[in-house]
Protein backbone atom coordinates (compact mmCIF):
# COMPACT_ATOMS: atom_id res chain seq x y z
CA UNK A 1 0.00 0.00 0.00
CA UNK A 2 2.95 2.44 1.03
CA UNK A 3 4.70 2.38 -2.34
CA UNK A 4 1.65 2.86 -4.32
CA UNK A 5 1.18 6.27 -2.30
CA UNK A 6 5.23 6.95 -2.60
CA UNK A 7 4.43 6.57 -6.67
CA UNK A 8 1.58 8.96 -6.42
CA UNK A 9 2.33 11.48 -4.12
CA UNK A 10 6.27 11.20 -4.34
CA UNK A 11 6.41 11.58 -0.63
CA UNK A 12 6.64 9.15 2.63
CA UNK A 13 3.32 8.32 4.39
CA UNK A 14 2.95 9.59 7.82
CA UNK A 15 4.84 7.14 9.76
CA UNK A 16 7.38 6.93 12.81
CA UNK A 17 9.39 4.16 12.78
CA UNK A 18 11.22 5.45 16.09
CA UNK A 19 8.14 5.04 17.83
CA UNK A 20 7.43 1.52 16.65
CA UNK A 21 10.91 0.75 18.23
CA UNK A 22 9.76 1.99 21.39
CA UNK A 23 6.10 0.53 21.19
CA UNK A 24 7.97 -2.84 20.68
CA UNK A 25 10.91 -2.92 23.36
CA UNK A 26 7.89 -2.04 25.63
CA UNK A 27 6.33 -4.62 24.92
CA UNK A 28 9.15 -6.99 25.38
CA UNK A 29 10.48 -5.47 28.63
CA UNK A 30 6.53 -5.53 30.28
CA UNK A 31 5.51 -9.26 29.88
CA UNK A 32 1.58 -8.03 30.38
CA UNK A 33 1.89 -4.96 28.45
CA UNK A 34 0.56 -6.40 25.46
CA UNK A 35 -2.95 -6.97 27.40
CA UNK A 36 -2.82 -3.03 27.73
CA UNK A 37 -3.05 -2.76 23.64
CA UNK A 38 -4.59 -5.50 22.55
CA UNK A 39 -7.89 -3.74 20.71
CA UNK A 40 -5.73 -0.30 20.23
CA UNK A 41 -3.09 -1.52 17.58
CA UNK A 42 -3.01 -4.24 14.88
CA UNK A 43 0.01 -5.39 13.25
CA UNK A 44 -0.88 -3.43 9.97
CA UNK A 45 -0.71 -0.40 12.62
CA UNK A 46 3.37 -0.71 12.07
CA UNK A 47 4.79 1.03 9.35
CA UNK A 48 7.74 -0.74 9.20
CA UNK A 49 7.02 -4.52 7.29
CA UNK A 50 9.61 -6.01 9.68
CA UNK A 51 8.13 -4.02 12.90
CA UNK A 52 5.01 -6.12 11.72
CA UNK A 53 6.02 -9.38 11.70
CA UNK A 54 7.66 -8.86 14.86
CA UNK A 55 4.39 -7.58 16.35
CA UNK A 56 3.00 -11.03 15.20
CA UNK A 57 4.97 -13.62 16.86
CA UNK A 58 3.94 -11.26 20.22
CA UNK A 59 0.48 -11.85 19.37
CA UNK A 60 1.06 -15.66 18.68
CA UNK A 61 3.12 -15.77 21.94
CA UNK A 62 0.51 -13.94 23.80
CA UNK A 63 -2.44 -16.64 22.04
CA UNK A 64 -0.14 -19.58 23.37
CA UNK A 65 -0.05 -17.92 26.78
CA UNK A 66 3.92 -17.96 26.96
CA UNK A 67 5.61 -15.22 28.30
CA UNK A 68 6.68 -12.23 26.01
CA UNK A 69 10.35 -11.54 26.12
CA UNK A 70 13.71 -10.92 24.05
CA UNK A 71 14.12 -14.75 24.42
CA UNK A 72 10.95 -15.97 23.63
CA UNK A 73 10.16 -13.42 20.35
CA UNK A 74 13.47 -14.52 19.34
CA UNK A 75 12.66 -17.89 19.24
CA UNK A 76 9.20 -17.91 17.86
CA UNK A 77 10.53 -15.46 14.82
CA UNK A 78 13.00 -18.73 14.44
CA UNK A 79 10.76 -20.81 14.38
CA UNK A 80 9.44 -19.38 11.14
CA UNK A 81 12.01 -18.32 9.65
CA UNK A 82 11.22 -14.78 10.00
CA UNK A 83 14.48 -13.89 12.48
CA UNK A 84 16.84 -13.13 10.00
CA UNK A 85 14.48 -11.31 7.95
CA UNK A 86 13.31 -8.67 10.72
CA UNK A 87 17.16 -8.13 11.85
CA UNK A 88 18.37 -11.02 13.44
CA UNK A 89 19.23 -11.22 17.53
CA UNK A 90 20.88 -8.16 17.41
CA UNK A 91 17.82 -6.19 16.23
CA UNK A 92 15.67 -7.92 18.98
CA UNK A 93 17.78 -7.06 21.66
CA UNK A 94 18.70 -3.27 20.56
CA UNK A 95 14.42 -2.95 20.52
CA UNK A 96 14.22 -4.06 24.50
CA UNK A 97 17.67 -2.11 25.53
CA UNK A 98 16.75 1.13 24.08
CA UNK A 99 12.94 1.45 26.51
CA UNK A 100 13.20 1.64 30.15
CA UNK A 101 9.32 1.72 30.99
CA UNK A 102 6.09 1.19 29.52
CA UNK A 103 4.36 3.69 31.24
CA UNK A 104 3.55 5.53 28.10
CA UNK A 105 2.82 2.80 25.81
CA UNK A 106 -1.25 3.34 25.14
CA UNK A 107 -0.32 6.67 24.59
CA UNK A 108 2.38 5.91 21.83
CA UNK A 109 0.27 3.31 20.48
CA UNK A 110 -2.54 5.78 20.12
CA UNK A 111 -0.20 8.24 17.48
CA UNK A 112 0.51 5.28 15.66
CA UNK A 113 -2.79 4.29 15.03
CA UNK A 114 -3.45 7.70 14.11
CA UNK A 115 -0.41 7.38 11.54
CA UNK A 116 -2.04 4.21 10.03
CA UNK A 117 -5.57 6.11 9.76
CA UNK A 118 -3.76 8.52 7.82
CA UNK A 119 -2.12 6.17 5.66
CA UNK A 120 -5.68 4.28 4.83
CA UNK A 121 -7.19 7.55 4.26
CA UNK A 122 -4.40 8.55 1.42
CA UNK A 123 -4.64 4.70 -0.04
CA UNK A 124 -8.26 5.70 -0.63
CA UNK A 125 -7.73 8.30 -2.08
CA UNK A 126 -5.42 6.47 -4.08
CA UNK A 127 -7.86 4.03 -4.96
CA UNK A 128 -10.66 6.39 -6.30
CA UNK A 129 -8.68 8.21 -8.28
CA UNK A 130 -7.44 4.87 -10.03
CA UNK A 131 -11.24 3.97 -10.42
CA UNK A 132 -12.25 7.59 -11.42
CA UNK A 133 -9.74 6.90 -14.65
CA UNK A 134 -11.93 3.28 -15.67
CA UNK A 135 -14.55 4.81 -17.96
CA UNK A 136 -15.65 1.34 -18.33
CA UNK A 137 -17.06 1.48 -14.46
CA UNK A 138 -20.29 3.21 -13.72
CA UNK A 139 -20.27 6.56 -12.03
CA UNK A 140 -22.67 5.12 -9.17
CA UNK A 141 -20.28 1.96 -8.54
CA UNK A 142 -17.57 4.46 -8.36
CA UNK A 143 -19.06 6.41 -5.70
CA UNK A 144 -20.15 3.75 -3.75
CA UNK A 145 -17.22 2.05 -3.57
CA UNK A 146 -15.16 5.14 -2.69
CA UNK A 147 -17.77 5.84 0.25
CA UNK A 148 -17.72 2.31 1.31
CA UNK A 149 -13.95 2.44 1.79
CA UNK A 150 -13.95 5.65 3.62
CA UNK A 151 -16.99 4.76 5.96
CA UNK A 152 -14.72 1.18 7.01
CA UNK A 153 -11.67 3.19 7.32
CA UNK A 154 -13.72 5.34 10.04
CA UNK A 155 -15.77 2.57 11.32
CA UNK A 156 -12.33 1.16 11.59
CA UNK A 157 -11.08 3.79 13.67
CA UNK A 158 -13.92 3.88 16.41
CA UNK A 159 -12.65 1.65 19.33
CA UNK A 160 -15.66 0.11 21.83
CA UNK A 161 -14.13 -0.58 25.09
CA UNK A 162 -15.74 -3.92 26.11
CA UNK A 163 -18.06 -2.88 29.32
CA UNK A 164 -19.06 -5.20 31.98
CA UNK A 165 -22.20 -7.11 32.87
CA UNK A 166 -23.05 -5.23 35.63
CA UNK A 167 -23.40 -2.08 33.55
CA UNK A 168 -24.75 -3.92 30.64
CA UNK A 169 -27.82 -5.14 33.46
CA UNK A 170 -28.24 -1.80 34.57
CA UNK A 171 -28.63 0.08 31.51
CA UNK A 172 -31.19 -2.91 30.27
CA UNK A 173 -32.93 -2.76 33.63
CA UNK A 174 -33.33 1.07 32.70
CA UNK A 175 -34.89 0.68 29.31
CA UNK A 176 -37.02 -1.37 30.87
CA UNK A 177 -38.42 0.48 33.02
CA UNK A 178 -38.64 3.23 30.66
CA UNK A 179 -40.62 0.83 28.24
CA UNK A 180 -43.11 -0.08 31.06
CA UNK A 181 -43.82 3.95 31.72
CA UNK A 182 -45.33 3.81 28.00
CA UNK A 183 -49.04 2.74 27.98
CA UNK A 184 -48.90 2.05 24.39
CA UNK A 185 -46.09 -0.49 25.02
CA UNK A 186 -43.94 0.92 21.66
CA UNK A 187 -40.76 0.02 21.49
CA UNK A 188 -39.89 0.75 18.00
CA UNK A 189 -41.47 4.01 15.71
CA UNK A 190 -45.01 4.60 15.98
CA UNK A 191 -46.97 4.72 13.10
CA UNK A 192 -49.63 6.24 14.20
CA UNK A 193 -52.07 3.58 12.71
CA UNK A 194 -53.10 2.30 16.81
CA UNK A 195 -53.92 -1.47 15.79
CA UNK A 196 -50.97 -1.43 13.51
CA UNK A 197 -48.30 -0.34 16.29
CA UNK A 198 -50.32 -2.81 18.82
CA UNK A 199 -49.41 -5.63 16.25
CA UNK A 200 -45.80 -4.82 15.81
CA UNK A 201 -45.19 -2.56 18.99
CA UNK A 202 -43.79 0.00 15.96
CA UNK A 203 -41.57 0.24 13.57
CA UNK A 204 -38.16 -1.85 14.56
CA UNK A 205 -35.11 -1.32 13.36
CA UNK A 206 -33.66 -2.59 11.37
CA UNK A 207 -35.97 -3.55 9.64
CA UNK A 208 -37.00 -3.48 5.94
CA UNK A 209 -40.95 -3.34 5.55
CA UNK A 210 -42.55 -4.15 2.14
CA UNK A 211 -45.82 -2.31 1.29
CA UNK A 212 -47.31 -3.18 -1.63
CA UNK A 213 -50.73 -3.22 -3.53
CA UNK A 214 -52.58 -2.76 -7.19
CA UNK A 215 -53.09 0.79 -8.47
CA UNK A 216 -55.21 2.85 -6.72
CA UNK A 217 -55.35 0.97 -3.45
CA UNK A 218 -53.47 4.17 -1.52
CA UNK A 219 -49.89 3.19 -1.17
CA UNK A 220 -48.35 5.99 -1.32
CA UNK A 221 -51.50 7.64 0.93
CA UNK A 222 -50.44 5.05 3.40
CA UNK A 223 -46.88 5.46 3.43
CA UNK A 224 -46.82 9.28 3.57
CA UNK A 225 -49.65 9.22 6.29
CA UNK A 226 -46.66 6.96 8.40
CA UNK A 227 -44.12 9.73 7.04
CA UNK A 228 -46.20 12.32 8.50
CA UNK A 229 -47.29 10.67 11.64
CA UNK A 230 -43.83 9.51 12.55
CA UNK A 231 -42.34 13.24 12.03
CA UNK A 232 -45.25 15.48 12.61
CA UNK A 233 -46.79 13.85 16.00
CA UNK A 234 -43.57 12.07 17.02
CA UNK A 235 -40.80 14.51 15.94
CA UNK A 236 -38.72 11.79 14.55
CA UNK A 237 -36.79 12.55 11.13
CA UNK A 238 -38.02 11.00 7.92
CA UNK A 239 -36.49 10.60 5.23
CA UNK A 240 -38.59 9.68 1.79
CA UNK A 241 -37.21 8.82 -1.42
CA UNK A 242 -40.41 9.29 -4.12
CA UNK A 243 -39.51 7.95 -8.04
CA UNK A 244 -43.06 8.50 -8.71
CA UNK A 245 -44.41 11.51 -7.23
CA UNK A 246 -42.58 15.15 -7.93
CA UNK A 247 -42.11 16.30 -4.07
CA UNK A 248 -44.69 19.04 -5.07
CA UNK A 249 -47.12 16.51 -5.98
CA UNK A 250 -46.52 14.46 -2.09
CA UNK A 251 -46.51 18.37 -0.71
CA UNK A 252 -50.32 18.89 -2.11
CA UNK A 253 -51.17 15.71 -0.95
CA UNK A 254 -50.30 16.01 2.78
CA UNK A 255 -51.76 19.35 3.12
CA UNK A 256 -54.97 18.33 1.80
CA UNK A 257 -55.28 15.24 4.12
CA UNK A 258 -54.17 18.17 6.95
CA UNK A 259 -56.48 20.74 5.94
CA UNK A 260 -59.22 18.39 5.00
CA UNK A 261 -59.64 19.75 1.78
CA UNK A 262 -60.61 17.62 -0.78
CA UNK A 263 -57.40 17.03 -2.63
CA UNK A 264 -59.34 17.53 -6.22
CA UNK A 265 -60.58 20.69 -5.07
CA UNK A 266 -57.19 21.84 -3.75
CA UNK A 267 -55.23 21.30 -6.87
CA UNK A 268 -57.86 23.86 -8.50
CA UNK A 269 -57.11 26.38 -5.71
CA UNK A 270 -61.08 27.08 -6.10
CA UNK A 271 -61.55 26.96 -2.24
CA UNK A 272 -63.92 29.13 0.09
CA UNK A 273 -62.31 30.93 2.93
CA UNK A 274 -62.66 28.32 5.63
CA UNK A 275 -60.64 26.25 3.29
CA UNK A 276 -58.06 28.71 2.88
CA UNK A 277 -57.62 29.08 6.73
CA UNK A 278 -57.84 24.77 6.64
CA UNK A 279 -54.80 25.13 4.80
CA UNK A 280 -53.40 28.45 6.10
CA UNK A 281 -53.19 26.18 9.84
CA UNK A 282 -50.93 23.46 7.68
CA UNK A 283 -48.26 25.81 7.50
CA UNK A 284 -46.18 25.76 10.60
CA UNK A 285 -47.12 22.27 11.17
CA UNK A 286 -44.83 21.76 8.17
CA UNK A 287 -42.52 24.21 8.93
CA UNK A 288 -41.70 22.10 11.94
CA UNK A 289 -42.23 18.81 10.76
CA UNK A 290 -38.70 17.17 9.93
CA UNK A 291 -39.49 15.60 6.45
CA UNK A 292 -36.94 15.71 3.94
CA UNK A 293 -38.10 14.60 0.07
CA UNK A 294 -35.95 13.07 -2.69
CA UNK A 295 -37.65 13.35 -6.08
CA UNK A 296 -34.68 12.23 -8.20
CA UNK A 297 -36.16 9.95 -10.93
CA UNK A 298 -34.68 6.59 -11.55
CA UNK A 299 -32.29 7.06 -8.62
CA UNK A 300 -29.48 4.01 -8.40
CA UNK A 301 -29.60 1.72 -5.44
CA UNK A 302 -25.85 3.67 -4.63
CA UNK A 303 -26.96 7.41 -5.23
CA UNK A 304 -29.93 6.53 -2.63
CA UNK A 305 -27.61 4.64 -0.06
CA UNK A 306 -25.00 7.90 -0.68
CA UNK A 307 -27.93 10.39 0.01
CA UNK A 308 -29.27 8.19 2.97
CA UNK A 309 -25.46 8.34 4.85
CA UNK A 310 -26.11 11.98 4.47
CA UNK A 311 -28.80 12.23 5.73
CA UNK A 312 -28.53 10.18 8.89
CA UNK A 313 -25.25 12.25 9.37
CA UNK A 314 -26.78 15.69 9.19
CA UNK A 315 -30.57 15.38 10.29
CA UNK A 316 -30.16 11.43 12.80
CA UNK A 317 -33.00 10.54 10.35
CA UNK A 318 -35.31 7.61 12.23
CA UNK A 319 -37.12 6.50 9.58
CA UNK A 320 -36.92 6.10 4.83
CA UNK A 321 -39.93 6.17 2.68
CA UNK A 322 -39.20 4.93 -0.11
CA UNK A 323 -41.67 4.78 -3.65
CA UNK A 324 -41.08 2.42 -4.84
CA UNK A 325 -38.78 -0.62 -5.81
CA UNK A 326 -39.10 -1.38 -9.42
CA UNK A 327 -38.05 2.28 -10.42
CA UNK A 328 -35.23 2.01 -8.96
CA UNK A 329 -32.00 1.08 -11.01
CA UNK A 330 -28.85 -0.47 -9.95
CA UNK A 331 -26.73 1.10 -12.54
CA UNK A 332 -25.42 1.00 -16.09
CA UNK A 333 -22.57 -1.08 -15.12
CA UNK A 334 -25.26 -4.47 -14.07
CA UNK A 335 -25.43 -7.57 -16.23
CA UNK A 336 -27.78 -9.64 -14.72
CA UNK A 337 -31.96 -9.35 -15.58
CA UNK A 338 -34.55 -7.54 -13.71
CA UNK A 339 -35.55 -10.37 -11.12
CA UNK A 340 -31.33 -10.34 -10.43
CA UNK A 341 -31.76 -6.93 -10.21
CA UNK A 342 -34.51 -6.57 -8.03
CA UNK A 343 -32.67 -9.00 -5.65
CA UNK A 344 -29.43 -6.81 -5.78
CA UNK A 345 -31.83 -3.95 -4.71
CA UNK A 346 -33.91 -5.16 -1.86
CA UNK A 347 -30.56 -7.09 -0.19
CA UNK A 348 -29.05 -3.35 -0.77
CA UNK A 349 -31.71 -1.82 1.28
CA UNK A 350 -31.51 -4.61 4.25
CA UNK A 351 -27.98 -3.71 4.19
CA UNK A 352 -28.54 -0.13 4.40
CA UNK A 353 -31.37 -0.69 7.27
CA UNK A 354 -28.63 -2.67 8.95
CA UNK A 355 -25.86 -0.22 8.54
CA UNK A 356 -27.80 3.53 9.49
CA UNK A 357 -29.78 1.24 11.93
CA UNK A 358 -33.31 2.22 10.71
CA UNK A 359 -36.36 1.01 9.73
CA UNK A 360 -37.12 1.10 5.84
CA UNK A 361 -40.22 1.45 4.30
CA UNK A 362 -40.47 0.49 0.51
CA UNK A 363 -43.12 -0.03 -1.68
CA UNK A 364 -43.52 -2.58 -4.36
CA UNK A 365 -45.91 -3.67 -6.97
CA UNK A 366 -48.02 -6.34 -7.47
CA UNK A 367 -48.69 -8.27 -10.80
CA UNK A 368 -51.81 -8.34 -12.64
CA UNK A 369 -53.19 -11.58 -11.68
CA UNK A 370 -54.92 -9.85 -8.33
CA UNK A 371 -57.01 -8.93 -11.06
CA UNK A 372 -58.20 -11.76 -12.91
CA UNK A 373 -58.51 -14.01 -9.34
CA UNK A 374 -61.83 -14.75 -8.27
CA UNK A 375 -63.09 -14.19 -4.36
CA UNK A 376 -62.36 -11.33 -2.54
CA UNK A 377 -59.32 -10.55 -4.80
CA UNK A 378 -56.91 -10.13 -1.71
CA UNK A 379 -53.47 -10.13 -2.45
CA UNK A 380 -51.25 -12.93 -1.39
CA UNK A 381 -47.22 -13.42 -1.28
CA UNK A 382 -46.79 -14.85 -4.85
CA UNK A 383 -48.55 -11.67 -6.20
CA UNK A 384 -45.77 -9.42 -5.38
CA UNK A 385 -43.27 -8.75 -9.23
CA UNK A 386 -39.88 -10.31 -8.57
CA UNK A 387 -41.41 -12.21 -5.66
CA UNK A 388 -39.01 -14.46 -4.64
CA UNK A 389 -36.32 -11.14 -3.91
CA UNK A 390 -38.78 -9.21 -2.25
CA UNK A 391 -40.49 -11.81 -0.19
CA UNK A 392 -37.38 -13.65 1.05
CA UNK A 393 -35.07 -10.01 1.67
CA UNK A 394 -38.31 -8.31 3.60
CA UNK A 395 -38.65 -8.42 7.73
CA UNK A 396 -42.22 -7.98 7.11
CA UNK A 397 -44.73 -7.50 4.07
CA UNK A 398 -47.45 -5.84 4.36
CA UNK A 399 -50.50 -5.95 1.54
CA UNK A 400 -53.31 -2.80 0.80
CA UNK A 401 -56.62 -4.08 0.01
CA UNK A 402 -59.57 -2.00 -0.86
CA UNK A 403 -62.79 -4.69 -1.68
CA UNK A 404 -64.87 -1.41 -2.60
CA UNK A 405 -62.95 -0.75 -5.07
CA UNK A 406 -64.09 -4.16 -6.42
CA UNK A 407 -67.25 -3.67 -6.12
CA UNK A 408 -67.43 -5.79 -2.70
CA UNK A 409 -69.58 -3.41 -0.70
CA UNK A 410 -69.99 -6.07 2.54
CA UNK A 411 -67.57 -8.18 3.73
CA UNK A 412 -68.42 -11.84 5.09
CA UNK A 413 -70.19 -11.13 8.26
CA UNK A 414 -72.77 -8.23 6.57
CA UNK A 415 -70.21 -5.52 7.31
CA UNK A 416 -70.07 -2.52 5.37
CA UNK A 417 -66.74 -1.80 3.47
CA UNK A 418 -67.31 1.64 2.25
CA UNK A 419 -64.70 4.17 3.47
CA UNK A 420 -62.53 0.78 5.05
CA UNK A 421 -59.33 -0.54 3.82
CA UNK A 422 -57.45 -3.63 5.22
CA UNK A 423 -53.30 -3.91 5.83
CA UNK A 424 -52.88 -7.58 5.45
CA UNK A 425 -49.84 -8.03 7.24
CA UNK A 426 -48.76 -11.36 4.91
CA UNK A 427 -45.07 -11.61 6.28
CA UNK A 428 -43.53 -10.96 9.66
CA UNK A 429 -40.72 -12.38 10.60
CA UNK A 430 -40.90 -11.23 14.45
CA UNK A 431 -44.74 -11.87 14.70
CA UNK A 432 -48.33 -12.43 14.00
CA UNK A 433 -49.52 -12.11 10.56
CA UNK A 434 -53.35 -11.58 9.92
CA UNK A 435 -55.69 -8.42 9.31
CA UNK A 436 -56.12 -5.05 10.31
CA UNK A 437 -58.76 -2.65 9.60
CA UNK A 438 -58.37 1.05 9.01
CA UNK A 439 -59.91 3.74 7.65
CA UNK A 440 -60.21 4.99 4.18
CA UNK A 441 -61.20 8.81 2.77
CA UNK A 442 -60.96 8.74 -1.06
CA UNK A 443 -61.39 12.62 -1.14
CA UNK A 444 -58.46 12.93 0.93
CA UNK A 445 -56.28 10.09 0.16
CA UNK A 446 -56.02 10.04 3.58
CA UNK A 447 -56.07 6.43 5.66
CA UNK A 448 -56.97 6.77 9.16
CA UNK A 449 -57.81 4.97 12.48
CA UNK A 450 -61.19 3.29 12.62
CA UNK A 451 -62.46 3.88 16.08
CA UNK A 452 -63.32 0.47 17.99
CA UNK A 453 -62.30 -2.07 20.96
CA UNK A 454 -58.65 -2.39 20.09
CA UNK A 455 -57.93 -3.90 23.92
CA UNK A 456 -58.60 -7.68 21.96
CA UNK A 457 -55.71 -6.88 19.71
CA UNK A 458 -53.32 -6.94 22.35
CA UNK A 459 -53.13 -11.06 21.68
CA UNK A 460 -51.49 -9.96 18.09
CA UNK A 461 -49.10 -7.53 20.29
CA UNK A 462 -45.31 -8.41 19.13
CA UNK A 463 -44.94 -7.97 22.95
CA UNK A 464 -47.06 -10.64 23.94
CA UNK A 465 -45.96 -12.89 20.40
CA UNK A 466 -45.45 -16.15 22.69
CA UNK A 467 -49.14 -16.36 23.85
CA UNK A 468 -50.04 -16.18 19.93
CA UNK A 469 -52.35 -19.09 18.96
CA UNK A 470 -50.20 -22.18 16.94
CA UNK A 471 -51.30 -20.61 13.36
CA UNK A 472 -49.76 -17.49 14.21
CA UNK A 473 -52.92 -15.76 13.22
CA UNK A 474 -54.76 -12.68 15.12
CA UNK A 475 -58.08 -11.56 15.43
CA UNK A 476 -59.87 -8.47 16.75
CA UNK A 477 -63.65 -7.10 16.87
CA UNK A 478 -63.46 -4.79 13.99
CA UNK A 479 -59.86 -6.56 12.33
CA UNK A 480 -61.68 -10.07 11.04
CA UNK A 481 -59.30 -13.27 12.03
CA UNK A 482 -58.28 -14.90 9.41
CA UNK A 483 -59.75 -18.07 8.26
CA UNK A 484 -59.37 -21.11 5.93
CA UNK A 485 -59.42 -18.61 2.84
CA UNK A 486 -56.57 -16.97 4.12
CA UNK A 487 -53.35 -16.16 0.87
CA UNK A 488 -50.71 -16.76 3.64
Amino acid sequence: MENNIIETYGKIPPQDTNLEKIVLGALLIDNNAINDVMGLISAETFYNPQHQTIFKAILKLNVKGVVIDMLTVVQELESNNHLESVGGVVYIAELSENVATSAHLETHCAILQQKYIRRQLIHAGCEMQKISYDESMDVDVVMNKSEIEFFAIMESSMKKDTQSISDIAKRCIEELEERAKKMDRLIGLPTGFSELDRVTAGLQSPDLIVVAGRPAMGKTAFCMGVARNTAVDFKNPVAVFSLEMADKQLGDRLIAAESGVELEKYRTGQLADHEWQSVERCVPIFEQAPIFIDDTPGISIYELRSKARKLKRLHGIKLIVIDYIQLMTVGTAFNGNREQEVSFITRSLKELAKELDVPIIALSQLNRSVESRGGDKRPQLSDLRESGAIEQDADMVLFLHRPEYYGMLEDNEGNSTQGKAEIVIAKYRNGATGIINVGFTKKLAKFHDIISNIDEFAVASAIDKNDIPQNNDFANSESREIKGNAPF
